[in-house]
């Protein structure tokens, strides 16, 4: 097969050609792996999954699948992205076996008989425990490992977060050096003012709007009325750069973090608690340093001018969005702090009431203009576990957009633009937010599958793979609060192409904006950070002169212009991956809790509406809390179902009964996993739709 007759009568080898080769990066799910390259997202051949781990950078070229799809082969393994896994610990024979609870990974590792690890780490069969892997897994040889750490039996409270810290690699606590150089950091306001580019803005009424748990306030506003009867907005961001030089130790630490992670039970910061909840949080009534952006906008909410400083400022006021809620709706008798703050603004001649009226009267304006210019807003659900004092689960809830979410919501997303704005026309390398419009391949999918389900009509379909953004809006709105919400959302959602970092603008596709960074949590995110340094460096470049701008940047920054801008990619890519991980490990961990609650009520049924279907079952969501589970097959009925994945339904083999997307069904509560943060469920009633 593989050799030809040459001319003389004898066998000679046939020279195959190599077969091209591009790298990308491996993502997988439970059932099947990708790898996203250069030229688009490609399907893993199934024979690949058992060498590659999620974040891998792989060498693949392709080939044709049954269908006539193209299939990625994975070819060399370039970079390891896990060098660790967590997984249950068992004894076979004179083995070590580690089962992994990442169901991602299809293969168990062993630890070989003259591995001492586990007798050392005191470990026991059935106990959870992370384990470094020594040699990784390939289509011939299965992986081996040796025991790290014992993160607890069975049984332990917090042992699903500890499962999940261990997964994504998060550390708890922060480096002692870092917090030794963080304690020495002082607060010098003459000093600071001494800097030419840096005002006082300490006259204004700004003020915060956070979460009532929240600790740290790394942005502010205020809003007056123009005489020309538009809005004069003051955008007020935490000047954390001011603080952390360049390649310090808190710097290093918080580039290798990339972000906070915010977890069930706890936030793992990117910065030392002496900066983020103190030095940098704006806090009421003290003084702090600032980068401000001052926004100018006409009474129709459209930008006439934006100004950028560094500043001294002074918070007057701290809302919770329940308290800025009540005094935007006017419905109740405010409480007694409530009265306090706006007793104290008064005092100092501000309204806070028609202050914040003022505020939601513009957001509301600025989501038009974004709307005309083919914003699309997804409306997603987030749940959020309340503990109570001994961390046990006492309630779920869902984060909703309010008036006072909204309007500091696009107070930044227009901070942001404009920050983006002004240096990308100056052509600046720095950390710019970019997402990319999604591909015609995913868009026709989409469409497909909700014209078929008979969401959204021919029309509406094919303007939807066309790419109009109009068309996804429409289908958004014309969906709200109905049980086909969701799935247009998550349908619309999954043809979208992730957001990243790169080091120059290319236009941010869901926000409709030419140009968009990421500028107002540098306290939480390093991007952010990126972003004030960059700007520190133009501004005094522009103010200042080339040559004081060259001799002030360690002072400003503690990195000059050339060396920012040749590692700015390198963070970008960084960065990216890092959120990527922080944003996987806060849901993670919110599932965590969400099965230790159902724990708690097992065997009890609940309403609910399936949200998605797959080859494994039918996902539904719990209609009192938005908890979603997985009703696996066998628990659909006592029938064999088939997976029809562009109609996205599940039909009996003999009933006929079809499980879809939208309908409405009675589930139990089987069986819960935490520390795989699983819900497992079983279909009570038959699927009906919503009407």
């Amino acid at each position: 097969m593989g050799r030809k007759r040459s001319s003389r009568g004898h066998r000679s080898p046939v020279r195959r050609e190599r077969r091209p080769s591009i790298t990308g990066t491996v993502r997988l799910t439970e059932h099947h792996g990708f790898v996203e390259t250069a030229e688009g997202t490609f399907r893993l051949a199934s024979a690949c999954l058992r060498e590659v781990m999620d974040g891998d950078v792989v060498a693949v070229s392709f080939r044709r699948g049954g269908s006539g799809s193209k299939r990625a082969m994975v070819e060399s393994v370039v970079e390891r992205a896990v060098s660790s896994v967590v997984g249950t610990y068992a004894v076979a024979g004179p083995l070590g076996t580690i089962h992994p609870l990442d169901t991602r990974l299809k293969v168990d590792f062993f630890i070989p008989p003259q591995d001492t690890s586990a007798r050392a780490a005191g470990v026991e069969p059935g106990d959870v425990v992370r384990a470094r892997i020594v040699a990784y897994p390939s289509r011939a040889e299965s992986g081996v490992v040796t025991i790290e750490q014992r993160l607890g039996g069975p049984d332990a409270a917090d042992l699903g977060i500890q499962c999940v810290m261990a997964r994504y690699d998060l550390a708890d606590g922060y480096p002692a050096l870092s917090e030794q150089e963080a304690a020495a950091l002082t607060l010098d306001i003459d000093k600071a003012l001494s800097d030419p580019l840096r005002r006082d803005v300490r006259d204004r009424f700004a003020f915060t709007i956070d979460p009532v748990d929240a600790r740290d306030f790394d942005d502010a506003l205020s809003i007056e009325r123009t005489p020309a009867g538009g809005f004069a907005l003051g955008v007020y961001i935490a000047d954390v750069s001011h603080y952390v030089a360049w390649e310090s130790s808190v710097d290093l630490e918080a580039r290798r973090r990339g972000t906070s992670a915010y977890l069930a039970d706890r936030v793992l910061p990117m910065l030392p608690e002496r900066l983020c909840n103190d030095l940098c949080s704006l806090r009421p009534h003290e003084d702090r340093l600032a980068m401000t952006v001052d926004i100018e906008l006409d009474a129709r909410g459209r930008v006439q001018g934006a100004r950028l400083y560094p500043s001294v400022m002074r918070s007057r006021a701290r809302l919770t969005y329940d308290e800025a809620d009540a005094l935007l709706s006017g419905d109740s008798e405010p409480s007694s702090e409530l009265a306090r703050l706006c007793a104290l603004a008064e005092a100092e001649g501000c309204d806070l009431a028609a202050t914040l009226r003022l505020a939601d009267e513009l957001a509301q304006l600025r989501r038009a203009v974004r709307e005309r210019r083919g914003a699309v807003d997804f409306d997603t659900v987030e749940i959020h576990a309340l503990l109570d004092s001994a961390g046990t689960p006492v309630k779920l809830t869902c984060r909703q957009r309010t008036r006072a979410t909204s309007l500091v919501e696009e107070a930044m997303l227009l901070a942001n633009e404009c920050v983006a704005g002004w240096l990308a026309r100056r052509n600046l390398p720095s950390a710019y937010r970019a997402h990319g419009a999604p591909t015609p391949d995913h868009l026709q999918a989409a469409a497909g599958t909700l014209v078929e389900l008979g969401v959204v009509d021919r029309t509406l379909g094919l303007a939807i793979a066309a790419g109009s953004q109009d068309a996804m809006r429409r289908a958004i709105d014309a969906t709200e609060g109905t049980p086909a919400s969701e799935l247009v959302n998550a349908l619309l959602l999954r043809a979208m192409q992730r957001a990243t970092y790169v080091p120059h603008n290319e236009g941010h596709y869901a926000l409709g904006a030419e140009a968009y960074c990421h500028f107002t949590s540098p306290i939480r995110r390093y991007p952010d950070l990126i972003v004030h340094r960059t700007l520190k460096l133009a501004l005094a470049r522009e103010r200042l002169g080339a040559r004081v701008a060259r001799e002030r940047a360690p002072h400003l920054v503690g990195i000059g212009r050339e060396a920012l801008d040749a590692i700015v990619p390198q963070l970008c890519r960084s960065c990216s991956e890092r959120e990527r991980i922080a944003d996987a490990a806060a849901r993670a961990s919110q599932k965590v809790e969400v099965a230790r609650y159902y724990g708690e009520r097992l065997g009890e049924q609940f309403h609910a509406v399936i949200t998605w279907v797959s080859d494994a079952g039918a996902f539904a969501r719990i209609a009192d809390t938005q908890a979603e589970g997985l009703i696996h097959l066998r628990d659909l009925g006592d029938e064999w179902f088939e997976f029809d994945d562009r109609a996205l339904t599940l039909t009996g083999s003999v009933s006929g009964r079809v499980v879809r997307p939208g309908h409405r069904v009675v589930v139990e509560v089987r069986s819960v996993n935490v520390a795989r943060g699983y819900l497992d469920l079983a279909l009570v009633t038959s699927a009906r739709a919503l009407h």
